[in-house]
This record gives structure tokens, C-alpha cells and sequence, in this order.
């Protein structure tokens, strides 16, 4: 399943996000940290690279990541240059006061009263930013949603007479290149429900899932750790189904239900602390789809020494990011 998403006012918002950053002295990224690589959107390095602005890259939602998947992201991050990462959680008021401290040591000449910290805050939709505004400010000036795309206005507020904050709606781009991470998107509900299939979705997950936290499916759901080995991703959503008795009025096991039902469990934490990628997996990742893409070459160079392709015909070649 390829997963694209990109509401037209997303449009409207990329292009003040370019004309904010002029302005601006600091970029708070904030990633989900169950998947920092695939909620990164190359428009916010892109414009950040263009104004040469450093970057705080915040992986919210730490704790319902796997620790030591997230220690690997901090340490990968950290390596890049103008950025620093940290790992917390948005909804803890401790956490989210250390942000401006932090920004202010990537921003050192904007440390007085005459001239404030300029923040801007960017990210994928329902990340996080909006709950990390009325933390920060102690008060309800964003509006909250479990679901994707609901700030869909900028707003810069005063935090303090040394710090300003601009919130951006949350952004997408124009082409996920890469399907997994569009599943991962899906999975954490950063993807209009419009542009999903709950059932793929969870089968993506279930199968995740299965490879690499079988001991957190089987405590969950109250399964024998033993039958993980026999079971595929359809398998995981149908006992899913017989256990929760969702059927259909056949008397079928209602998949639609039980993929939902394993999508909420892992948005809500209740599956454990979970990461969907790490820097490891993300480069096997990349080398497969790169392998992926070199086969039809090598393929297309095979017919045209077989004669199947015209003479003087050029093999599509392609480069990969």
C-alpha cells in the first residue's frame, strides 16, 4: 500500500513556513520518537539549510518508544551538524520548560532583553506541537485532536519577555518516497483516516510487530509466547478479532474492528514502549529499496543485450536519495 497525503491548506502553510523562517533564530523540530527518520519532513531541513538555522530536534512521545532505539536516534542526530536532539515527552511540563534553555544554547548571540529568542516550532501532523504550546505556556492557546490536521493557522506568542513562539500547522510533503514510512505515518495516526486502509495499515504493524516485540503482542492479548512463531500479520489481526469476539453479522471476524483495535493499543502505549525503526533499520531500509530499484535496470539492460529492446535504446536509469 502506497500512502500519500497532502490537504490542500498544507500548501498555503508551506509557503508561510518559508517566509517565516527568515525570521527565526531557532528550528524546534519535533518528531515522533517511535519513528524520527520517517516523521521527518525534508521541506523543514530544506528551508532550515536554506537560512542556515540551527535545529532542536525533539523526539516527543518518548515514552511510549523503546529506550534503547531512542538513545541510537539521540546519538545519530547529535553527529549532524547545527542540530542537537533530545528525547522527552510534550505532555510532562518538566520536559518541555528545558526547551527554550536548549534552544538558547544553539542561538547564543539572542540572550537579552533587547533582543528575544525567536523560536518557530515544525512538524508532522499530530506530533505533538500543539500540546507542547499549552504546556509551555500553562494555559489553552492551541487546540488539541487525536487526529491529524487540527492547528491549521500559524500563531507566534510571547512566552516570556526573552523567548517568542511560532506554532505551524502541521506539515507533510508533496511525495512520501518511501511507502514504509508512509505505513509508519498511518500507524501513528499522523495520516488523515481518507487516505488510509486500517487493515493494511495494522498488517504493516502486526508484522513489525511479530519480528521484532512478539513478547509485548503475546502479553497484551494473552497469547502463548510458543504460537507467535506460526502466526503471520493476517493471523495476529484475526485472533485479534476471536479474542475481542468482533464478527461481522455473518458470523465472520470482523478485521476492519480488530485492525482498529490493534492501531489504537499501539497509539495509546498500551502495546509497550515501541519503536517502529531504528538507525540500523532504516539503512537496511534504504539499501533494499535501492536494490529494489537497481533490478529493472539490470533487467532492462539484460533485454536490450537480448535484442528485446530496440538499437540505440537507452535502460531508464534512476538515482536514489
Amino acid at each position: 500500500m502506497t500512502i500519500q497525503w497532502f490537504p490542500g491548506h498544507m500548501n498555503s502553510a508551506r509557503k508561510k513556513a518559508a517566509e517565516t523562517m527568515a525570521s527565526i533564530d531557532v528550528v524546534i523540530e519535533l518528531l515522533d520518537a517511535r519513528m524520527p527518520e520517517a516523521s521527518t519532513n525534508p521541506l523543514v531541513r530544506e528551508l532550515r539549510l536554506q537560512r542556515q538555522r540551527p535545529c532542536l530536534k525533539v523526539l516527543n512521545k518518548a515514552d511510549l518508544a523503546d529506550p534503547v532505539a531512542t538513545r541510537a536516534w539521540i546519538d545519530h542526530y547529535n553527529r549532524q551538524h547545527g542540530v542537537r536532539a533530545v528525547a522527552l515527552s510534550c505532555r510532562k511540563p518538566g520536559d518541555a520548560t528545558r526547551l527554550p534553555m536548549l534552544c538558547q544554547a544553539l542561538a547564543p548571540h539572542r540572550n537579552d532583553n533587547v533582543k528575544p529568542l525567536r523560536m518557530l516550532i515544525m512538524g508532522v501532523p499530530n506530533v505533538g506541537k500543539s500540546t507542547l504550546m499549552n504546556v509551555l505556556f500553562k494555559r489553552k492557546i492551541a487546540k488539541v485532536g487525536d487526529e491529524p490536521a487540527v492547528t491549521r493557522q500559524q500563531q507566534t506568542s510571547q512566552l516570556d519577555v526573552r523567548h517568542t513562539i511560532t506554532d505551524m500547522p502541521g506539515l507533510m510533503w508533496a511525495r512520501i518516497d518511501h511507502p514504509s514510512d508512509g505505513l509508519m505515518l498511518a500507524a501513528s495516526n499522523a495520516i488523515g483516516r481518507n487516505a488510509m486502509i486500517d487493515e493494511e495499515v495494522a498488517g504493516f504493524l502486526a508484522g513489525l510487530l511479530l519480528a521484532r516485540y512478539p513478547a509485548l503482542l503475546a502479553s497484551r492479548y494473552g497469547w502463548p509466547a510458543t504460537e507467535l512463531a506460526k502466526l503471520d500479520a493476517v493471523d495476529v489481526i484475526e485472533r485479534i478479532a476471536t479474542r475481542r469476539g468482533l464478527r461481522l453479522r455473518g458470523g465472520g471476524a470482523d478485521l476492519d474492528k480488530a485492525a482498529k483495535v490493534l492501531l489504537q493499543d499501539y497509539r495509546d502505549g498500551l502495546l509497550g514502549r515501541i519503536s517502529l525503526e531504528t538507525p540500523a533499520t532504516r539503512r537496511l531500509m534504504l539499501a533494499r529499496e535501492a536494490a529494489q530499484d537497481a533490478s529493472p535496470q539490470a533487467a532492462g539492460g539484460e533485454q536490450q543485450q537480448s535484442g528485446s529492446q530496440p538499437r540505440g535504446s537507452v535502460p531508464e536509469t534512476r538515482s536514489d536519495d
